[in-house]
């Protein structure tokens, strides 16, 4: 049996930044994790190059029932440190959107870095290890054992398993389940950061429109995003839709505004008068993706001249524009979910 300072189970992002900063404080770490890889969420982070952080981030971004659980964290431990050890490494990165920094290149500068990191912090990662047994001591260290038989004693466990959400590159309920050995209280879960879905009804009408993105505000529960929304073949995703799934509960629906640059309403009286002969698609055309235009109009029998058309009908169909009002049918789960 190996007596050892910290033992980490999970070699993602947390499980690496935290074995570092134990090594740079002379303890000794040991780092195991079930894949044959470490830290495969950074890996398909970002469409592959790794939103590292967002230069805005505060405690304000964080859900917790705790809301002051993070303050102190993040306070000692800031965005600008984590770019001052990019810039350290010479990894080039820019500014996409919001505050949101990406790599120039790809996420597995970001993994070669925080290995590198370990490696000049004397910390030892052990892939393809399972863990099968933990039993605290009476002198409140830890018996850690794997499934092949090997052992460590340490005097701190650190479990950073991640949470369920992409099972399909190794996520589990690992570390819930030792939570629950050690009687600790587990707050119901549920997929966050994930795209939402439509009934099959809303689904068949809203099926062409797969592919189609535009900028939005998406708002539920006194909370609103401007980001993009992309209509898929189950429903919604986009950033604004991922950010605003963490504040939905089951049955929540969300008002959406396609065009928040744009009265529809305003547009629509303008053309009206202004152009009477054109077709209210194509006047919509002009603020919306075409297809989108043309499904909307369509939901609202209105495939007519728009000088044809009552201001009450007009109201209705900007109303669907600047308002829309859905009720997804439920998420994508954990199969899609990034938290």
């Amino acid at each position: 049996m190996k007596n050892i300072d910290v033992l980490v189970i999970g070699a993602g992002a947390a499980g690496l930044m935290c074995a570092i900063e134990a090594g740079k404080r002379g303890r000794s770490v040991v780092v195991v994790d079930h894949s044959d890889k470490p830290a495969e969420k950074i890996r398909i982070s970002g469409g592959g190059r790794c939103n590292f952080t967002n230069i805005h981030t505060s405690p304000e971004n964080f859900l917790s029932q705790n809301k002051r659980f993070c303050v102190s964290a993040l306070k000692r431990y800031t965005q600008h440190d984590f770019i001052e050890m990019v810039n350290h490494h010479e990894i080039s990165w820019h500014e996409k959107t919001l505050g949101q920094l990406f790599c120039d290149e790809s996420s597995f500068q970001i993994i070669d870095m925080l290995l590198d990191e370990c490696d000049a912090a004397d910390v030892t990662i052990r892939l393809n290890t399972e863990i099968s047994n933990i039993i605290r001591r009476d002198d409140g260290g830890f018996d850690v054992t794997t499934r092949t038989g090997a052992q460590w004693t340490c005097a701190s466990l650190v479990v950073a398993c991640g949470g369920l959400s992409i099972p399909k590159i190794g996520a589990t309920g690992f570390g819930y389940q030792i939570a629950r050995q050690f009687g600790l209280n587990i707050i119901p879960t549920r997929a966050a950061l994930v795209p939402l879905t439509f009934d099959p009804e809303l689904r068949a009408q809203m099926g062409q429109l797969s592919g189609i993105s535009v900028d939005a505000v998406v708002q539920c529960n006194k909370k609103q995003f401007r980001e993009g929304l992309l209509f898929t073949h189950r429903g919604l995703s986009g950033p604004s839709i991922l950010q605003i799934s963490s504040y939905c509960d089951e049955g929540d629906g969300i008002v959406v505004n396609l065009n928040p640059e744009e009265d529809a309403f305003d547009l629509l009286k303008s053309a009206k008068s202004e152009t009477p002969k054109q077709a209210v698609h194509t006047v919509l055309s002009r603020i919306l993706p075409n297809r989108l235009a043309q499904m909307i109009t369509a939901r609202h029998d209105l495939e007519r001249p728009i000088g044809e058309t009552g201001d009450k009908a007009l109201r209705k169909l900007a109303m669907n524009v600047n308002q829309w009002a859905v009720m997804p049918n439920g998420t994508e789960g954990y199969r899609t979910a990034e938290v």
